[in-house]
C-alpha cells in the first residue's frame, strides 16, 4: 500500500485546506527549517468578526539578518495569547459550537509559554488536528535532514526518510517543483485541489472560506469534517 507525505511550513491556526492536505496523507512534515517569510500565513491568519474579517498576528522578533529559518524566530510580545483568545472570544460566542471547543482553547491559549513560532505553530495545529479527528502523523522536517540539499531533492530526501512513495503537493508548487526528479527516485506525485469546497453557516455575512479552522469548529462543530474534501476525497 502507499504511504502519502506532504511536507509544508507551518501556519498559525491554519484554514480548513491546511488540514485538508493534512488528512490526506499519513505522514505530515512541518518544513520547519527553511527561510521565514514577513508578512504570510506563518505568523498571522484571518477570524470573522461583527465589523468584517481581522488578522490576528503573532508579533515576532526579527533577528536582523538574512536567511532567518522559521525555527530561529521568536515572539517579540509575550502578551498576544490573551489578545487573540480576547478576539476570539468576542467574535465567536455567539456561534452554536463555541462553549464545545472554547475550554481546551481557553487552556491552550493563556498557559501558552513557548516563545518559538514554530514550536507554536505546530502546538496549535495539532490541537485542532484532534478535534477534527484526524490521525494522520505530524512529524518536523528539520528531524529528518539537516536541510542543506536543493528544494526538490530535500523533498525527495524527507520522502525516503519517513519511507514514502508518494508525495502530495498543493497546487502552486506545480510552478517549480521537479516532478520527473522525483519519479527518478521512485516517488509519485499527486496534486492537491482545493476546489469545490462547500459552503456552511457561518457568522458575519458575506461567506469567506480563507479564514481560520477554528471558524468552520466553532459554526458546525463535531460536523466539521463534512465539509473538508479528504472525506469524501479530491486528489487529482
Amino acid at each position: 500500500m502507499a504511504k502519502r507525505v506532504a511536507i509544508v511550513q507551518s501556519c498559525y491556526i491554519p484554514w480548513k485546506g491546511y488540514f485538508d492536505l493534512i488528512n490526506k496523507v499519513d505522514h505530515f512534515l512541518l518544513l520547519d527549517d527553511v527561510e521565514y517569510s514577513k508578512n504570510t500565513w506563518r505568523n498571522r491568519n484571518r477570524v470573522k468578526t461583527v465589523s468584517g474579517t481581522q488578522w490576528l498576528t503573532i508579533p515576532v522578533a526579527h533577528s536582523g539578518r538574512s536567511r532567518q529559518r522559521i525555527d530561529e524566530v521568536e515572539v517579540s510580545d509575550k502578551r498576544w495569547p490573551v489578545r487573540h483568545w480576547k478576539t476570539i472570544r468576542q467574535s465567536y460566542a455567539r456561534a452554536p459550537f463555541f462553549r464545545l471547543y472554547a475550554p481546551s482553547l481557553e487552556e491552550l491559549y493563556l498557559t501558552l509559554d513557548e516563545t518559538g513560532l514554530s514550536a507554536i505553530n505546530r502546538m496549535f495545529i495539532e490541537h485542532v488536528r484532534l478535534l477534527l479527528g484526524i490521525k494522520t502523523t505530524i512529524s518536523l522536517a528539520s528531524d529528518f535532514s539537516n536541510g542543506e540539499a536543493k528544494r526538490t531533492e530535500r523533498l525527495a530526501q524527507l520522502c525516503k526518510a519517513v519511507g514514502a512513495d508518494v508525495y502530495v503537493s498543493g497546487p502552486a508548487a506545480r510552478a517549480y517543483l521537479d516532478v520527473p526528479h522525483l519519479e527518478s527516485a521512485g516517488i509519485r506525485v499527486e496534486w492537491m485541489s482545493y476546489d469545490g469546497y462547500p459552503i456552511y453557516p457561518q457568522l458575519y455575512s458575506p461567506f469567506d472560506h480563507a479564514v481560520t479552522t477554528l471558524d468552520l469548529l466553532f459554526n458546525v462543530g463535531p460536523n466539521a469534517p463534512q465539509y473538508l474534501l479528504s472525506f469524501g476525497g479530491t486528489i487529482v
